[in-house]
């Protein structure tokens, strides 16, 4: 029997504000346990929570860019559970007037077709603290305590490990757009439950679904998922039933485990936070936050094939980070080539980076200076080694390229009459290379052109260095 699976995610995302979701204390990651902490976000009685009017902008700026209908009326409600990471034995957060409900975000599957996944809603809630487990002895850091969350629920509407993977791909480029998220993995500013099920295939009823718990990598939720649902399809044909579980990935091991039973909405006990009034947003007030809205990923891609005339390809890389698409629509409007242009960002300027940990905001050249370099490697003032060079050095400090090439004395020399001469040069040295590119060996060619190169230390324009090589060498 063949069966299909469902798989649907909880996202949970931290928002990019200074400060928590109900107090002041910032949200500044990596400083010493428990000093980023109030009453409030510790959760001492009598301490009175206030919203944070940004954390509430940027859940309807996520609504608004997934096509998001806006509640107008949404309040904020008690979620109680206990867990030794929950200051207050409970949790703020939203239950059945969220935020922004509906929506949906479409992914490119692996063999490239287009596919809506559906969302359920989007609410927003405060964080908990964070278990530290030592060798003898366990603590809490409650520093992340109270930061605020966005939580996007999707419908069960992914089918496969693949699937997921492109969704939460999809998203974090949306988010990071909209400068929602930083969407950093490895500060947790990302994190997803994900739920799955197995059914035989045509059946309308969905399987038993099991949860696994916080995962906090995009490889873990694809990983975890393909042991999941092959696990529940082998339960299933041992005539086992599938338990609504909790269960956790162990990567190491490559396997899932069961942690607990599944916990339905009527275990929290949810009702209204008495301490907050609930959140009433105008028409007029929304219609101005779109404003704000930027332009979106795929319609960026788009939009630079059509204007710059770069591949699709070119573009899906740039158009992945919205400071790299903007550092390279600024170089191409200055350049002569939009497509010299993405070649060097995608390959030097970004192998570059990576190599030394950087951001596109940190890099020293500014556009319009690596436009100019790019400009004396189309004219051939300089041929692309010395391009090299002068990038380095660029990287290293900044600078005009025009300005490094004369006083370094680097332009690349176009004289044939003095190419020539280097030329007789290399070949006189080389009789045995010359026999053999004579005797049909036409790579021997390149190490003449080499040879050439390096008398002229590296300034000898290669495209006339050749031709006079073939012409003297036929």
């Amino acid at each position: 029997m063949n069966y299909e699976a469902n798989i649907g995610l909880e996202v949970h995302v931290q928002l990019k504000t200074k400060s928590k979701i109900f107090c002041g204390c910032p949200t500044i990651f990596g400083a010493p346990p428990n000093t980023h902490v109030c009453p409030v976000c510790l959760g001492y009685p009598g301490a009175m929570p206030a919203m944070n009017a940004a954390a509430v902008r940027l859940t309807v700026l996520s609504g608004l860019m997934l096509g998001c209908r806006i509640n107008p009326y949404s309040k904020m409600d008690r979620k109680n559970y206990y867990y030794p990471d929950m200051p207050k034995n409970y949790q703020i957060s939203q239950y059945d007037q969220p935020l922004c409900l509906g929506g949906g975000l479409e992914i490119t599957r692996p063999d490239g077709s287009k596919k809506m996944i559906r969302l359920t809603r989007i609410h927003i809630e405060e964080d908990v603290g964070k278990n530290m487990h030592f060798a003898s002895s366990s603590g809490i850091d409650f520093n992340r305590a109270g930061t605020p969350l966005m939580e996007i629920v999707t419908e069960p509407d992914m089918a496969n490990a693949d699937e997921a993977l492109a969704f939460l791909e999809g998203l974090k480029e949306i988010l990071r757009y909209g400068g929602i998220s930083a969407c950093n993995l490895e500060e947790g500013n990302l994190r997803c439950d994900v739920n799955s099920s197995v059914r035989p295939a045509g059946q309308a009823a969905l399987g038993t679904k099991t949860e696994l718990k916080n995962m906090n990598t995009f490889k873990g939720v694809h990983g975890a998922l393909l042991h999941e649902l092959a696990r529940q399809i082998a339960e299933v044909q041992q005539g086992r039933r599938i338990r609504q579980e909790t269960r956790r990935w162990d990567d190491a091991a490559g396997i899932t485990l069961a942690m607990r039973s599944k916990e339905e909405a009527h275990d929290y006990r949810y009702f209204p936070e008495p301490d907050l009034l609930p959140i009433v947003l105008s028409q007029a007030q929304i219609d101005d936050w779109a404003k704000t809205l930027p332009e979106l990923p795929e319609q960026r891609r788009a939009r630079m094939i059509r204007d710059y005339g770069i591949p699709e390809y070119d573009a899906g890389v740039l158009a992945a980070d919205r400071a790299v698409a903007d550092y390279f629509e600024a170089t191409a409007k200055h350049g002569k080539s939009a497509k010299a242009a993405s070649n060097w960002i995608m390959t030097t300027v970004l192998a570059k980076l990576a190599g030394q940990h950087l951001t596109i905001g940190e890099v020293q050249i500014t556009p319009a200076q690596l436009a100019g370099l790019i400009n004396l490697v189309e004219a051939k003032t300089i041929n692309m080694p010395t391009a090299k060079e002068v990038f380095e050095l660029m990287f290293a400090q900044g600078g005009d390229a025009a300005e490094i090439v004369k006083a370094r004395g680097l332009a690349q020399v176009s004289d044939a009459g003095a190419i020539e001469k280097l030329v007789d040069d290399a070949i006189a040295a080389n009789p045995k290379v010359v026999a053999d590119f004579k005797g049909g060996k036409e790579a021997s060619l390149k190490f003449l052109v080499g040879q050439v190169m390096k008398l002229s230390q590296g300034k000898a324009n290669p495209g006339l260095v050749n031709d006079l090589l073939r012409r003297k060498l036929a």
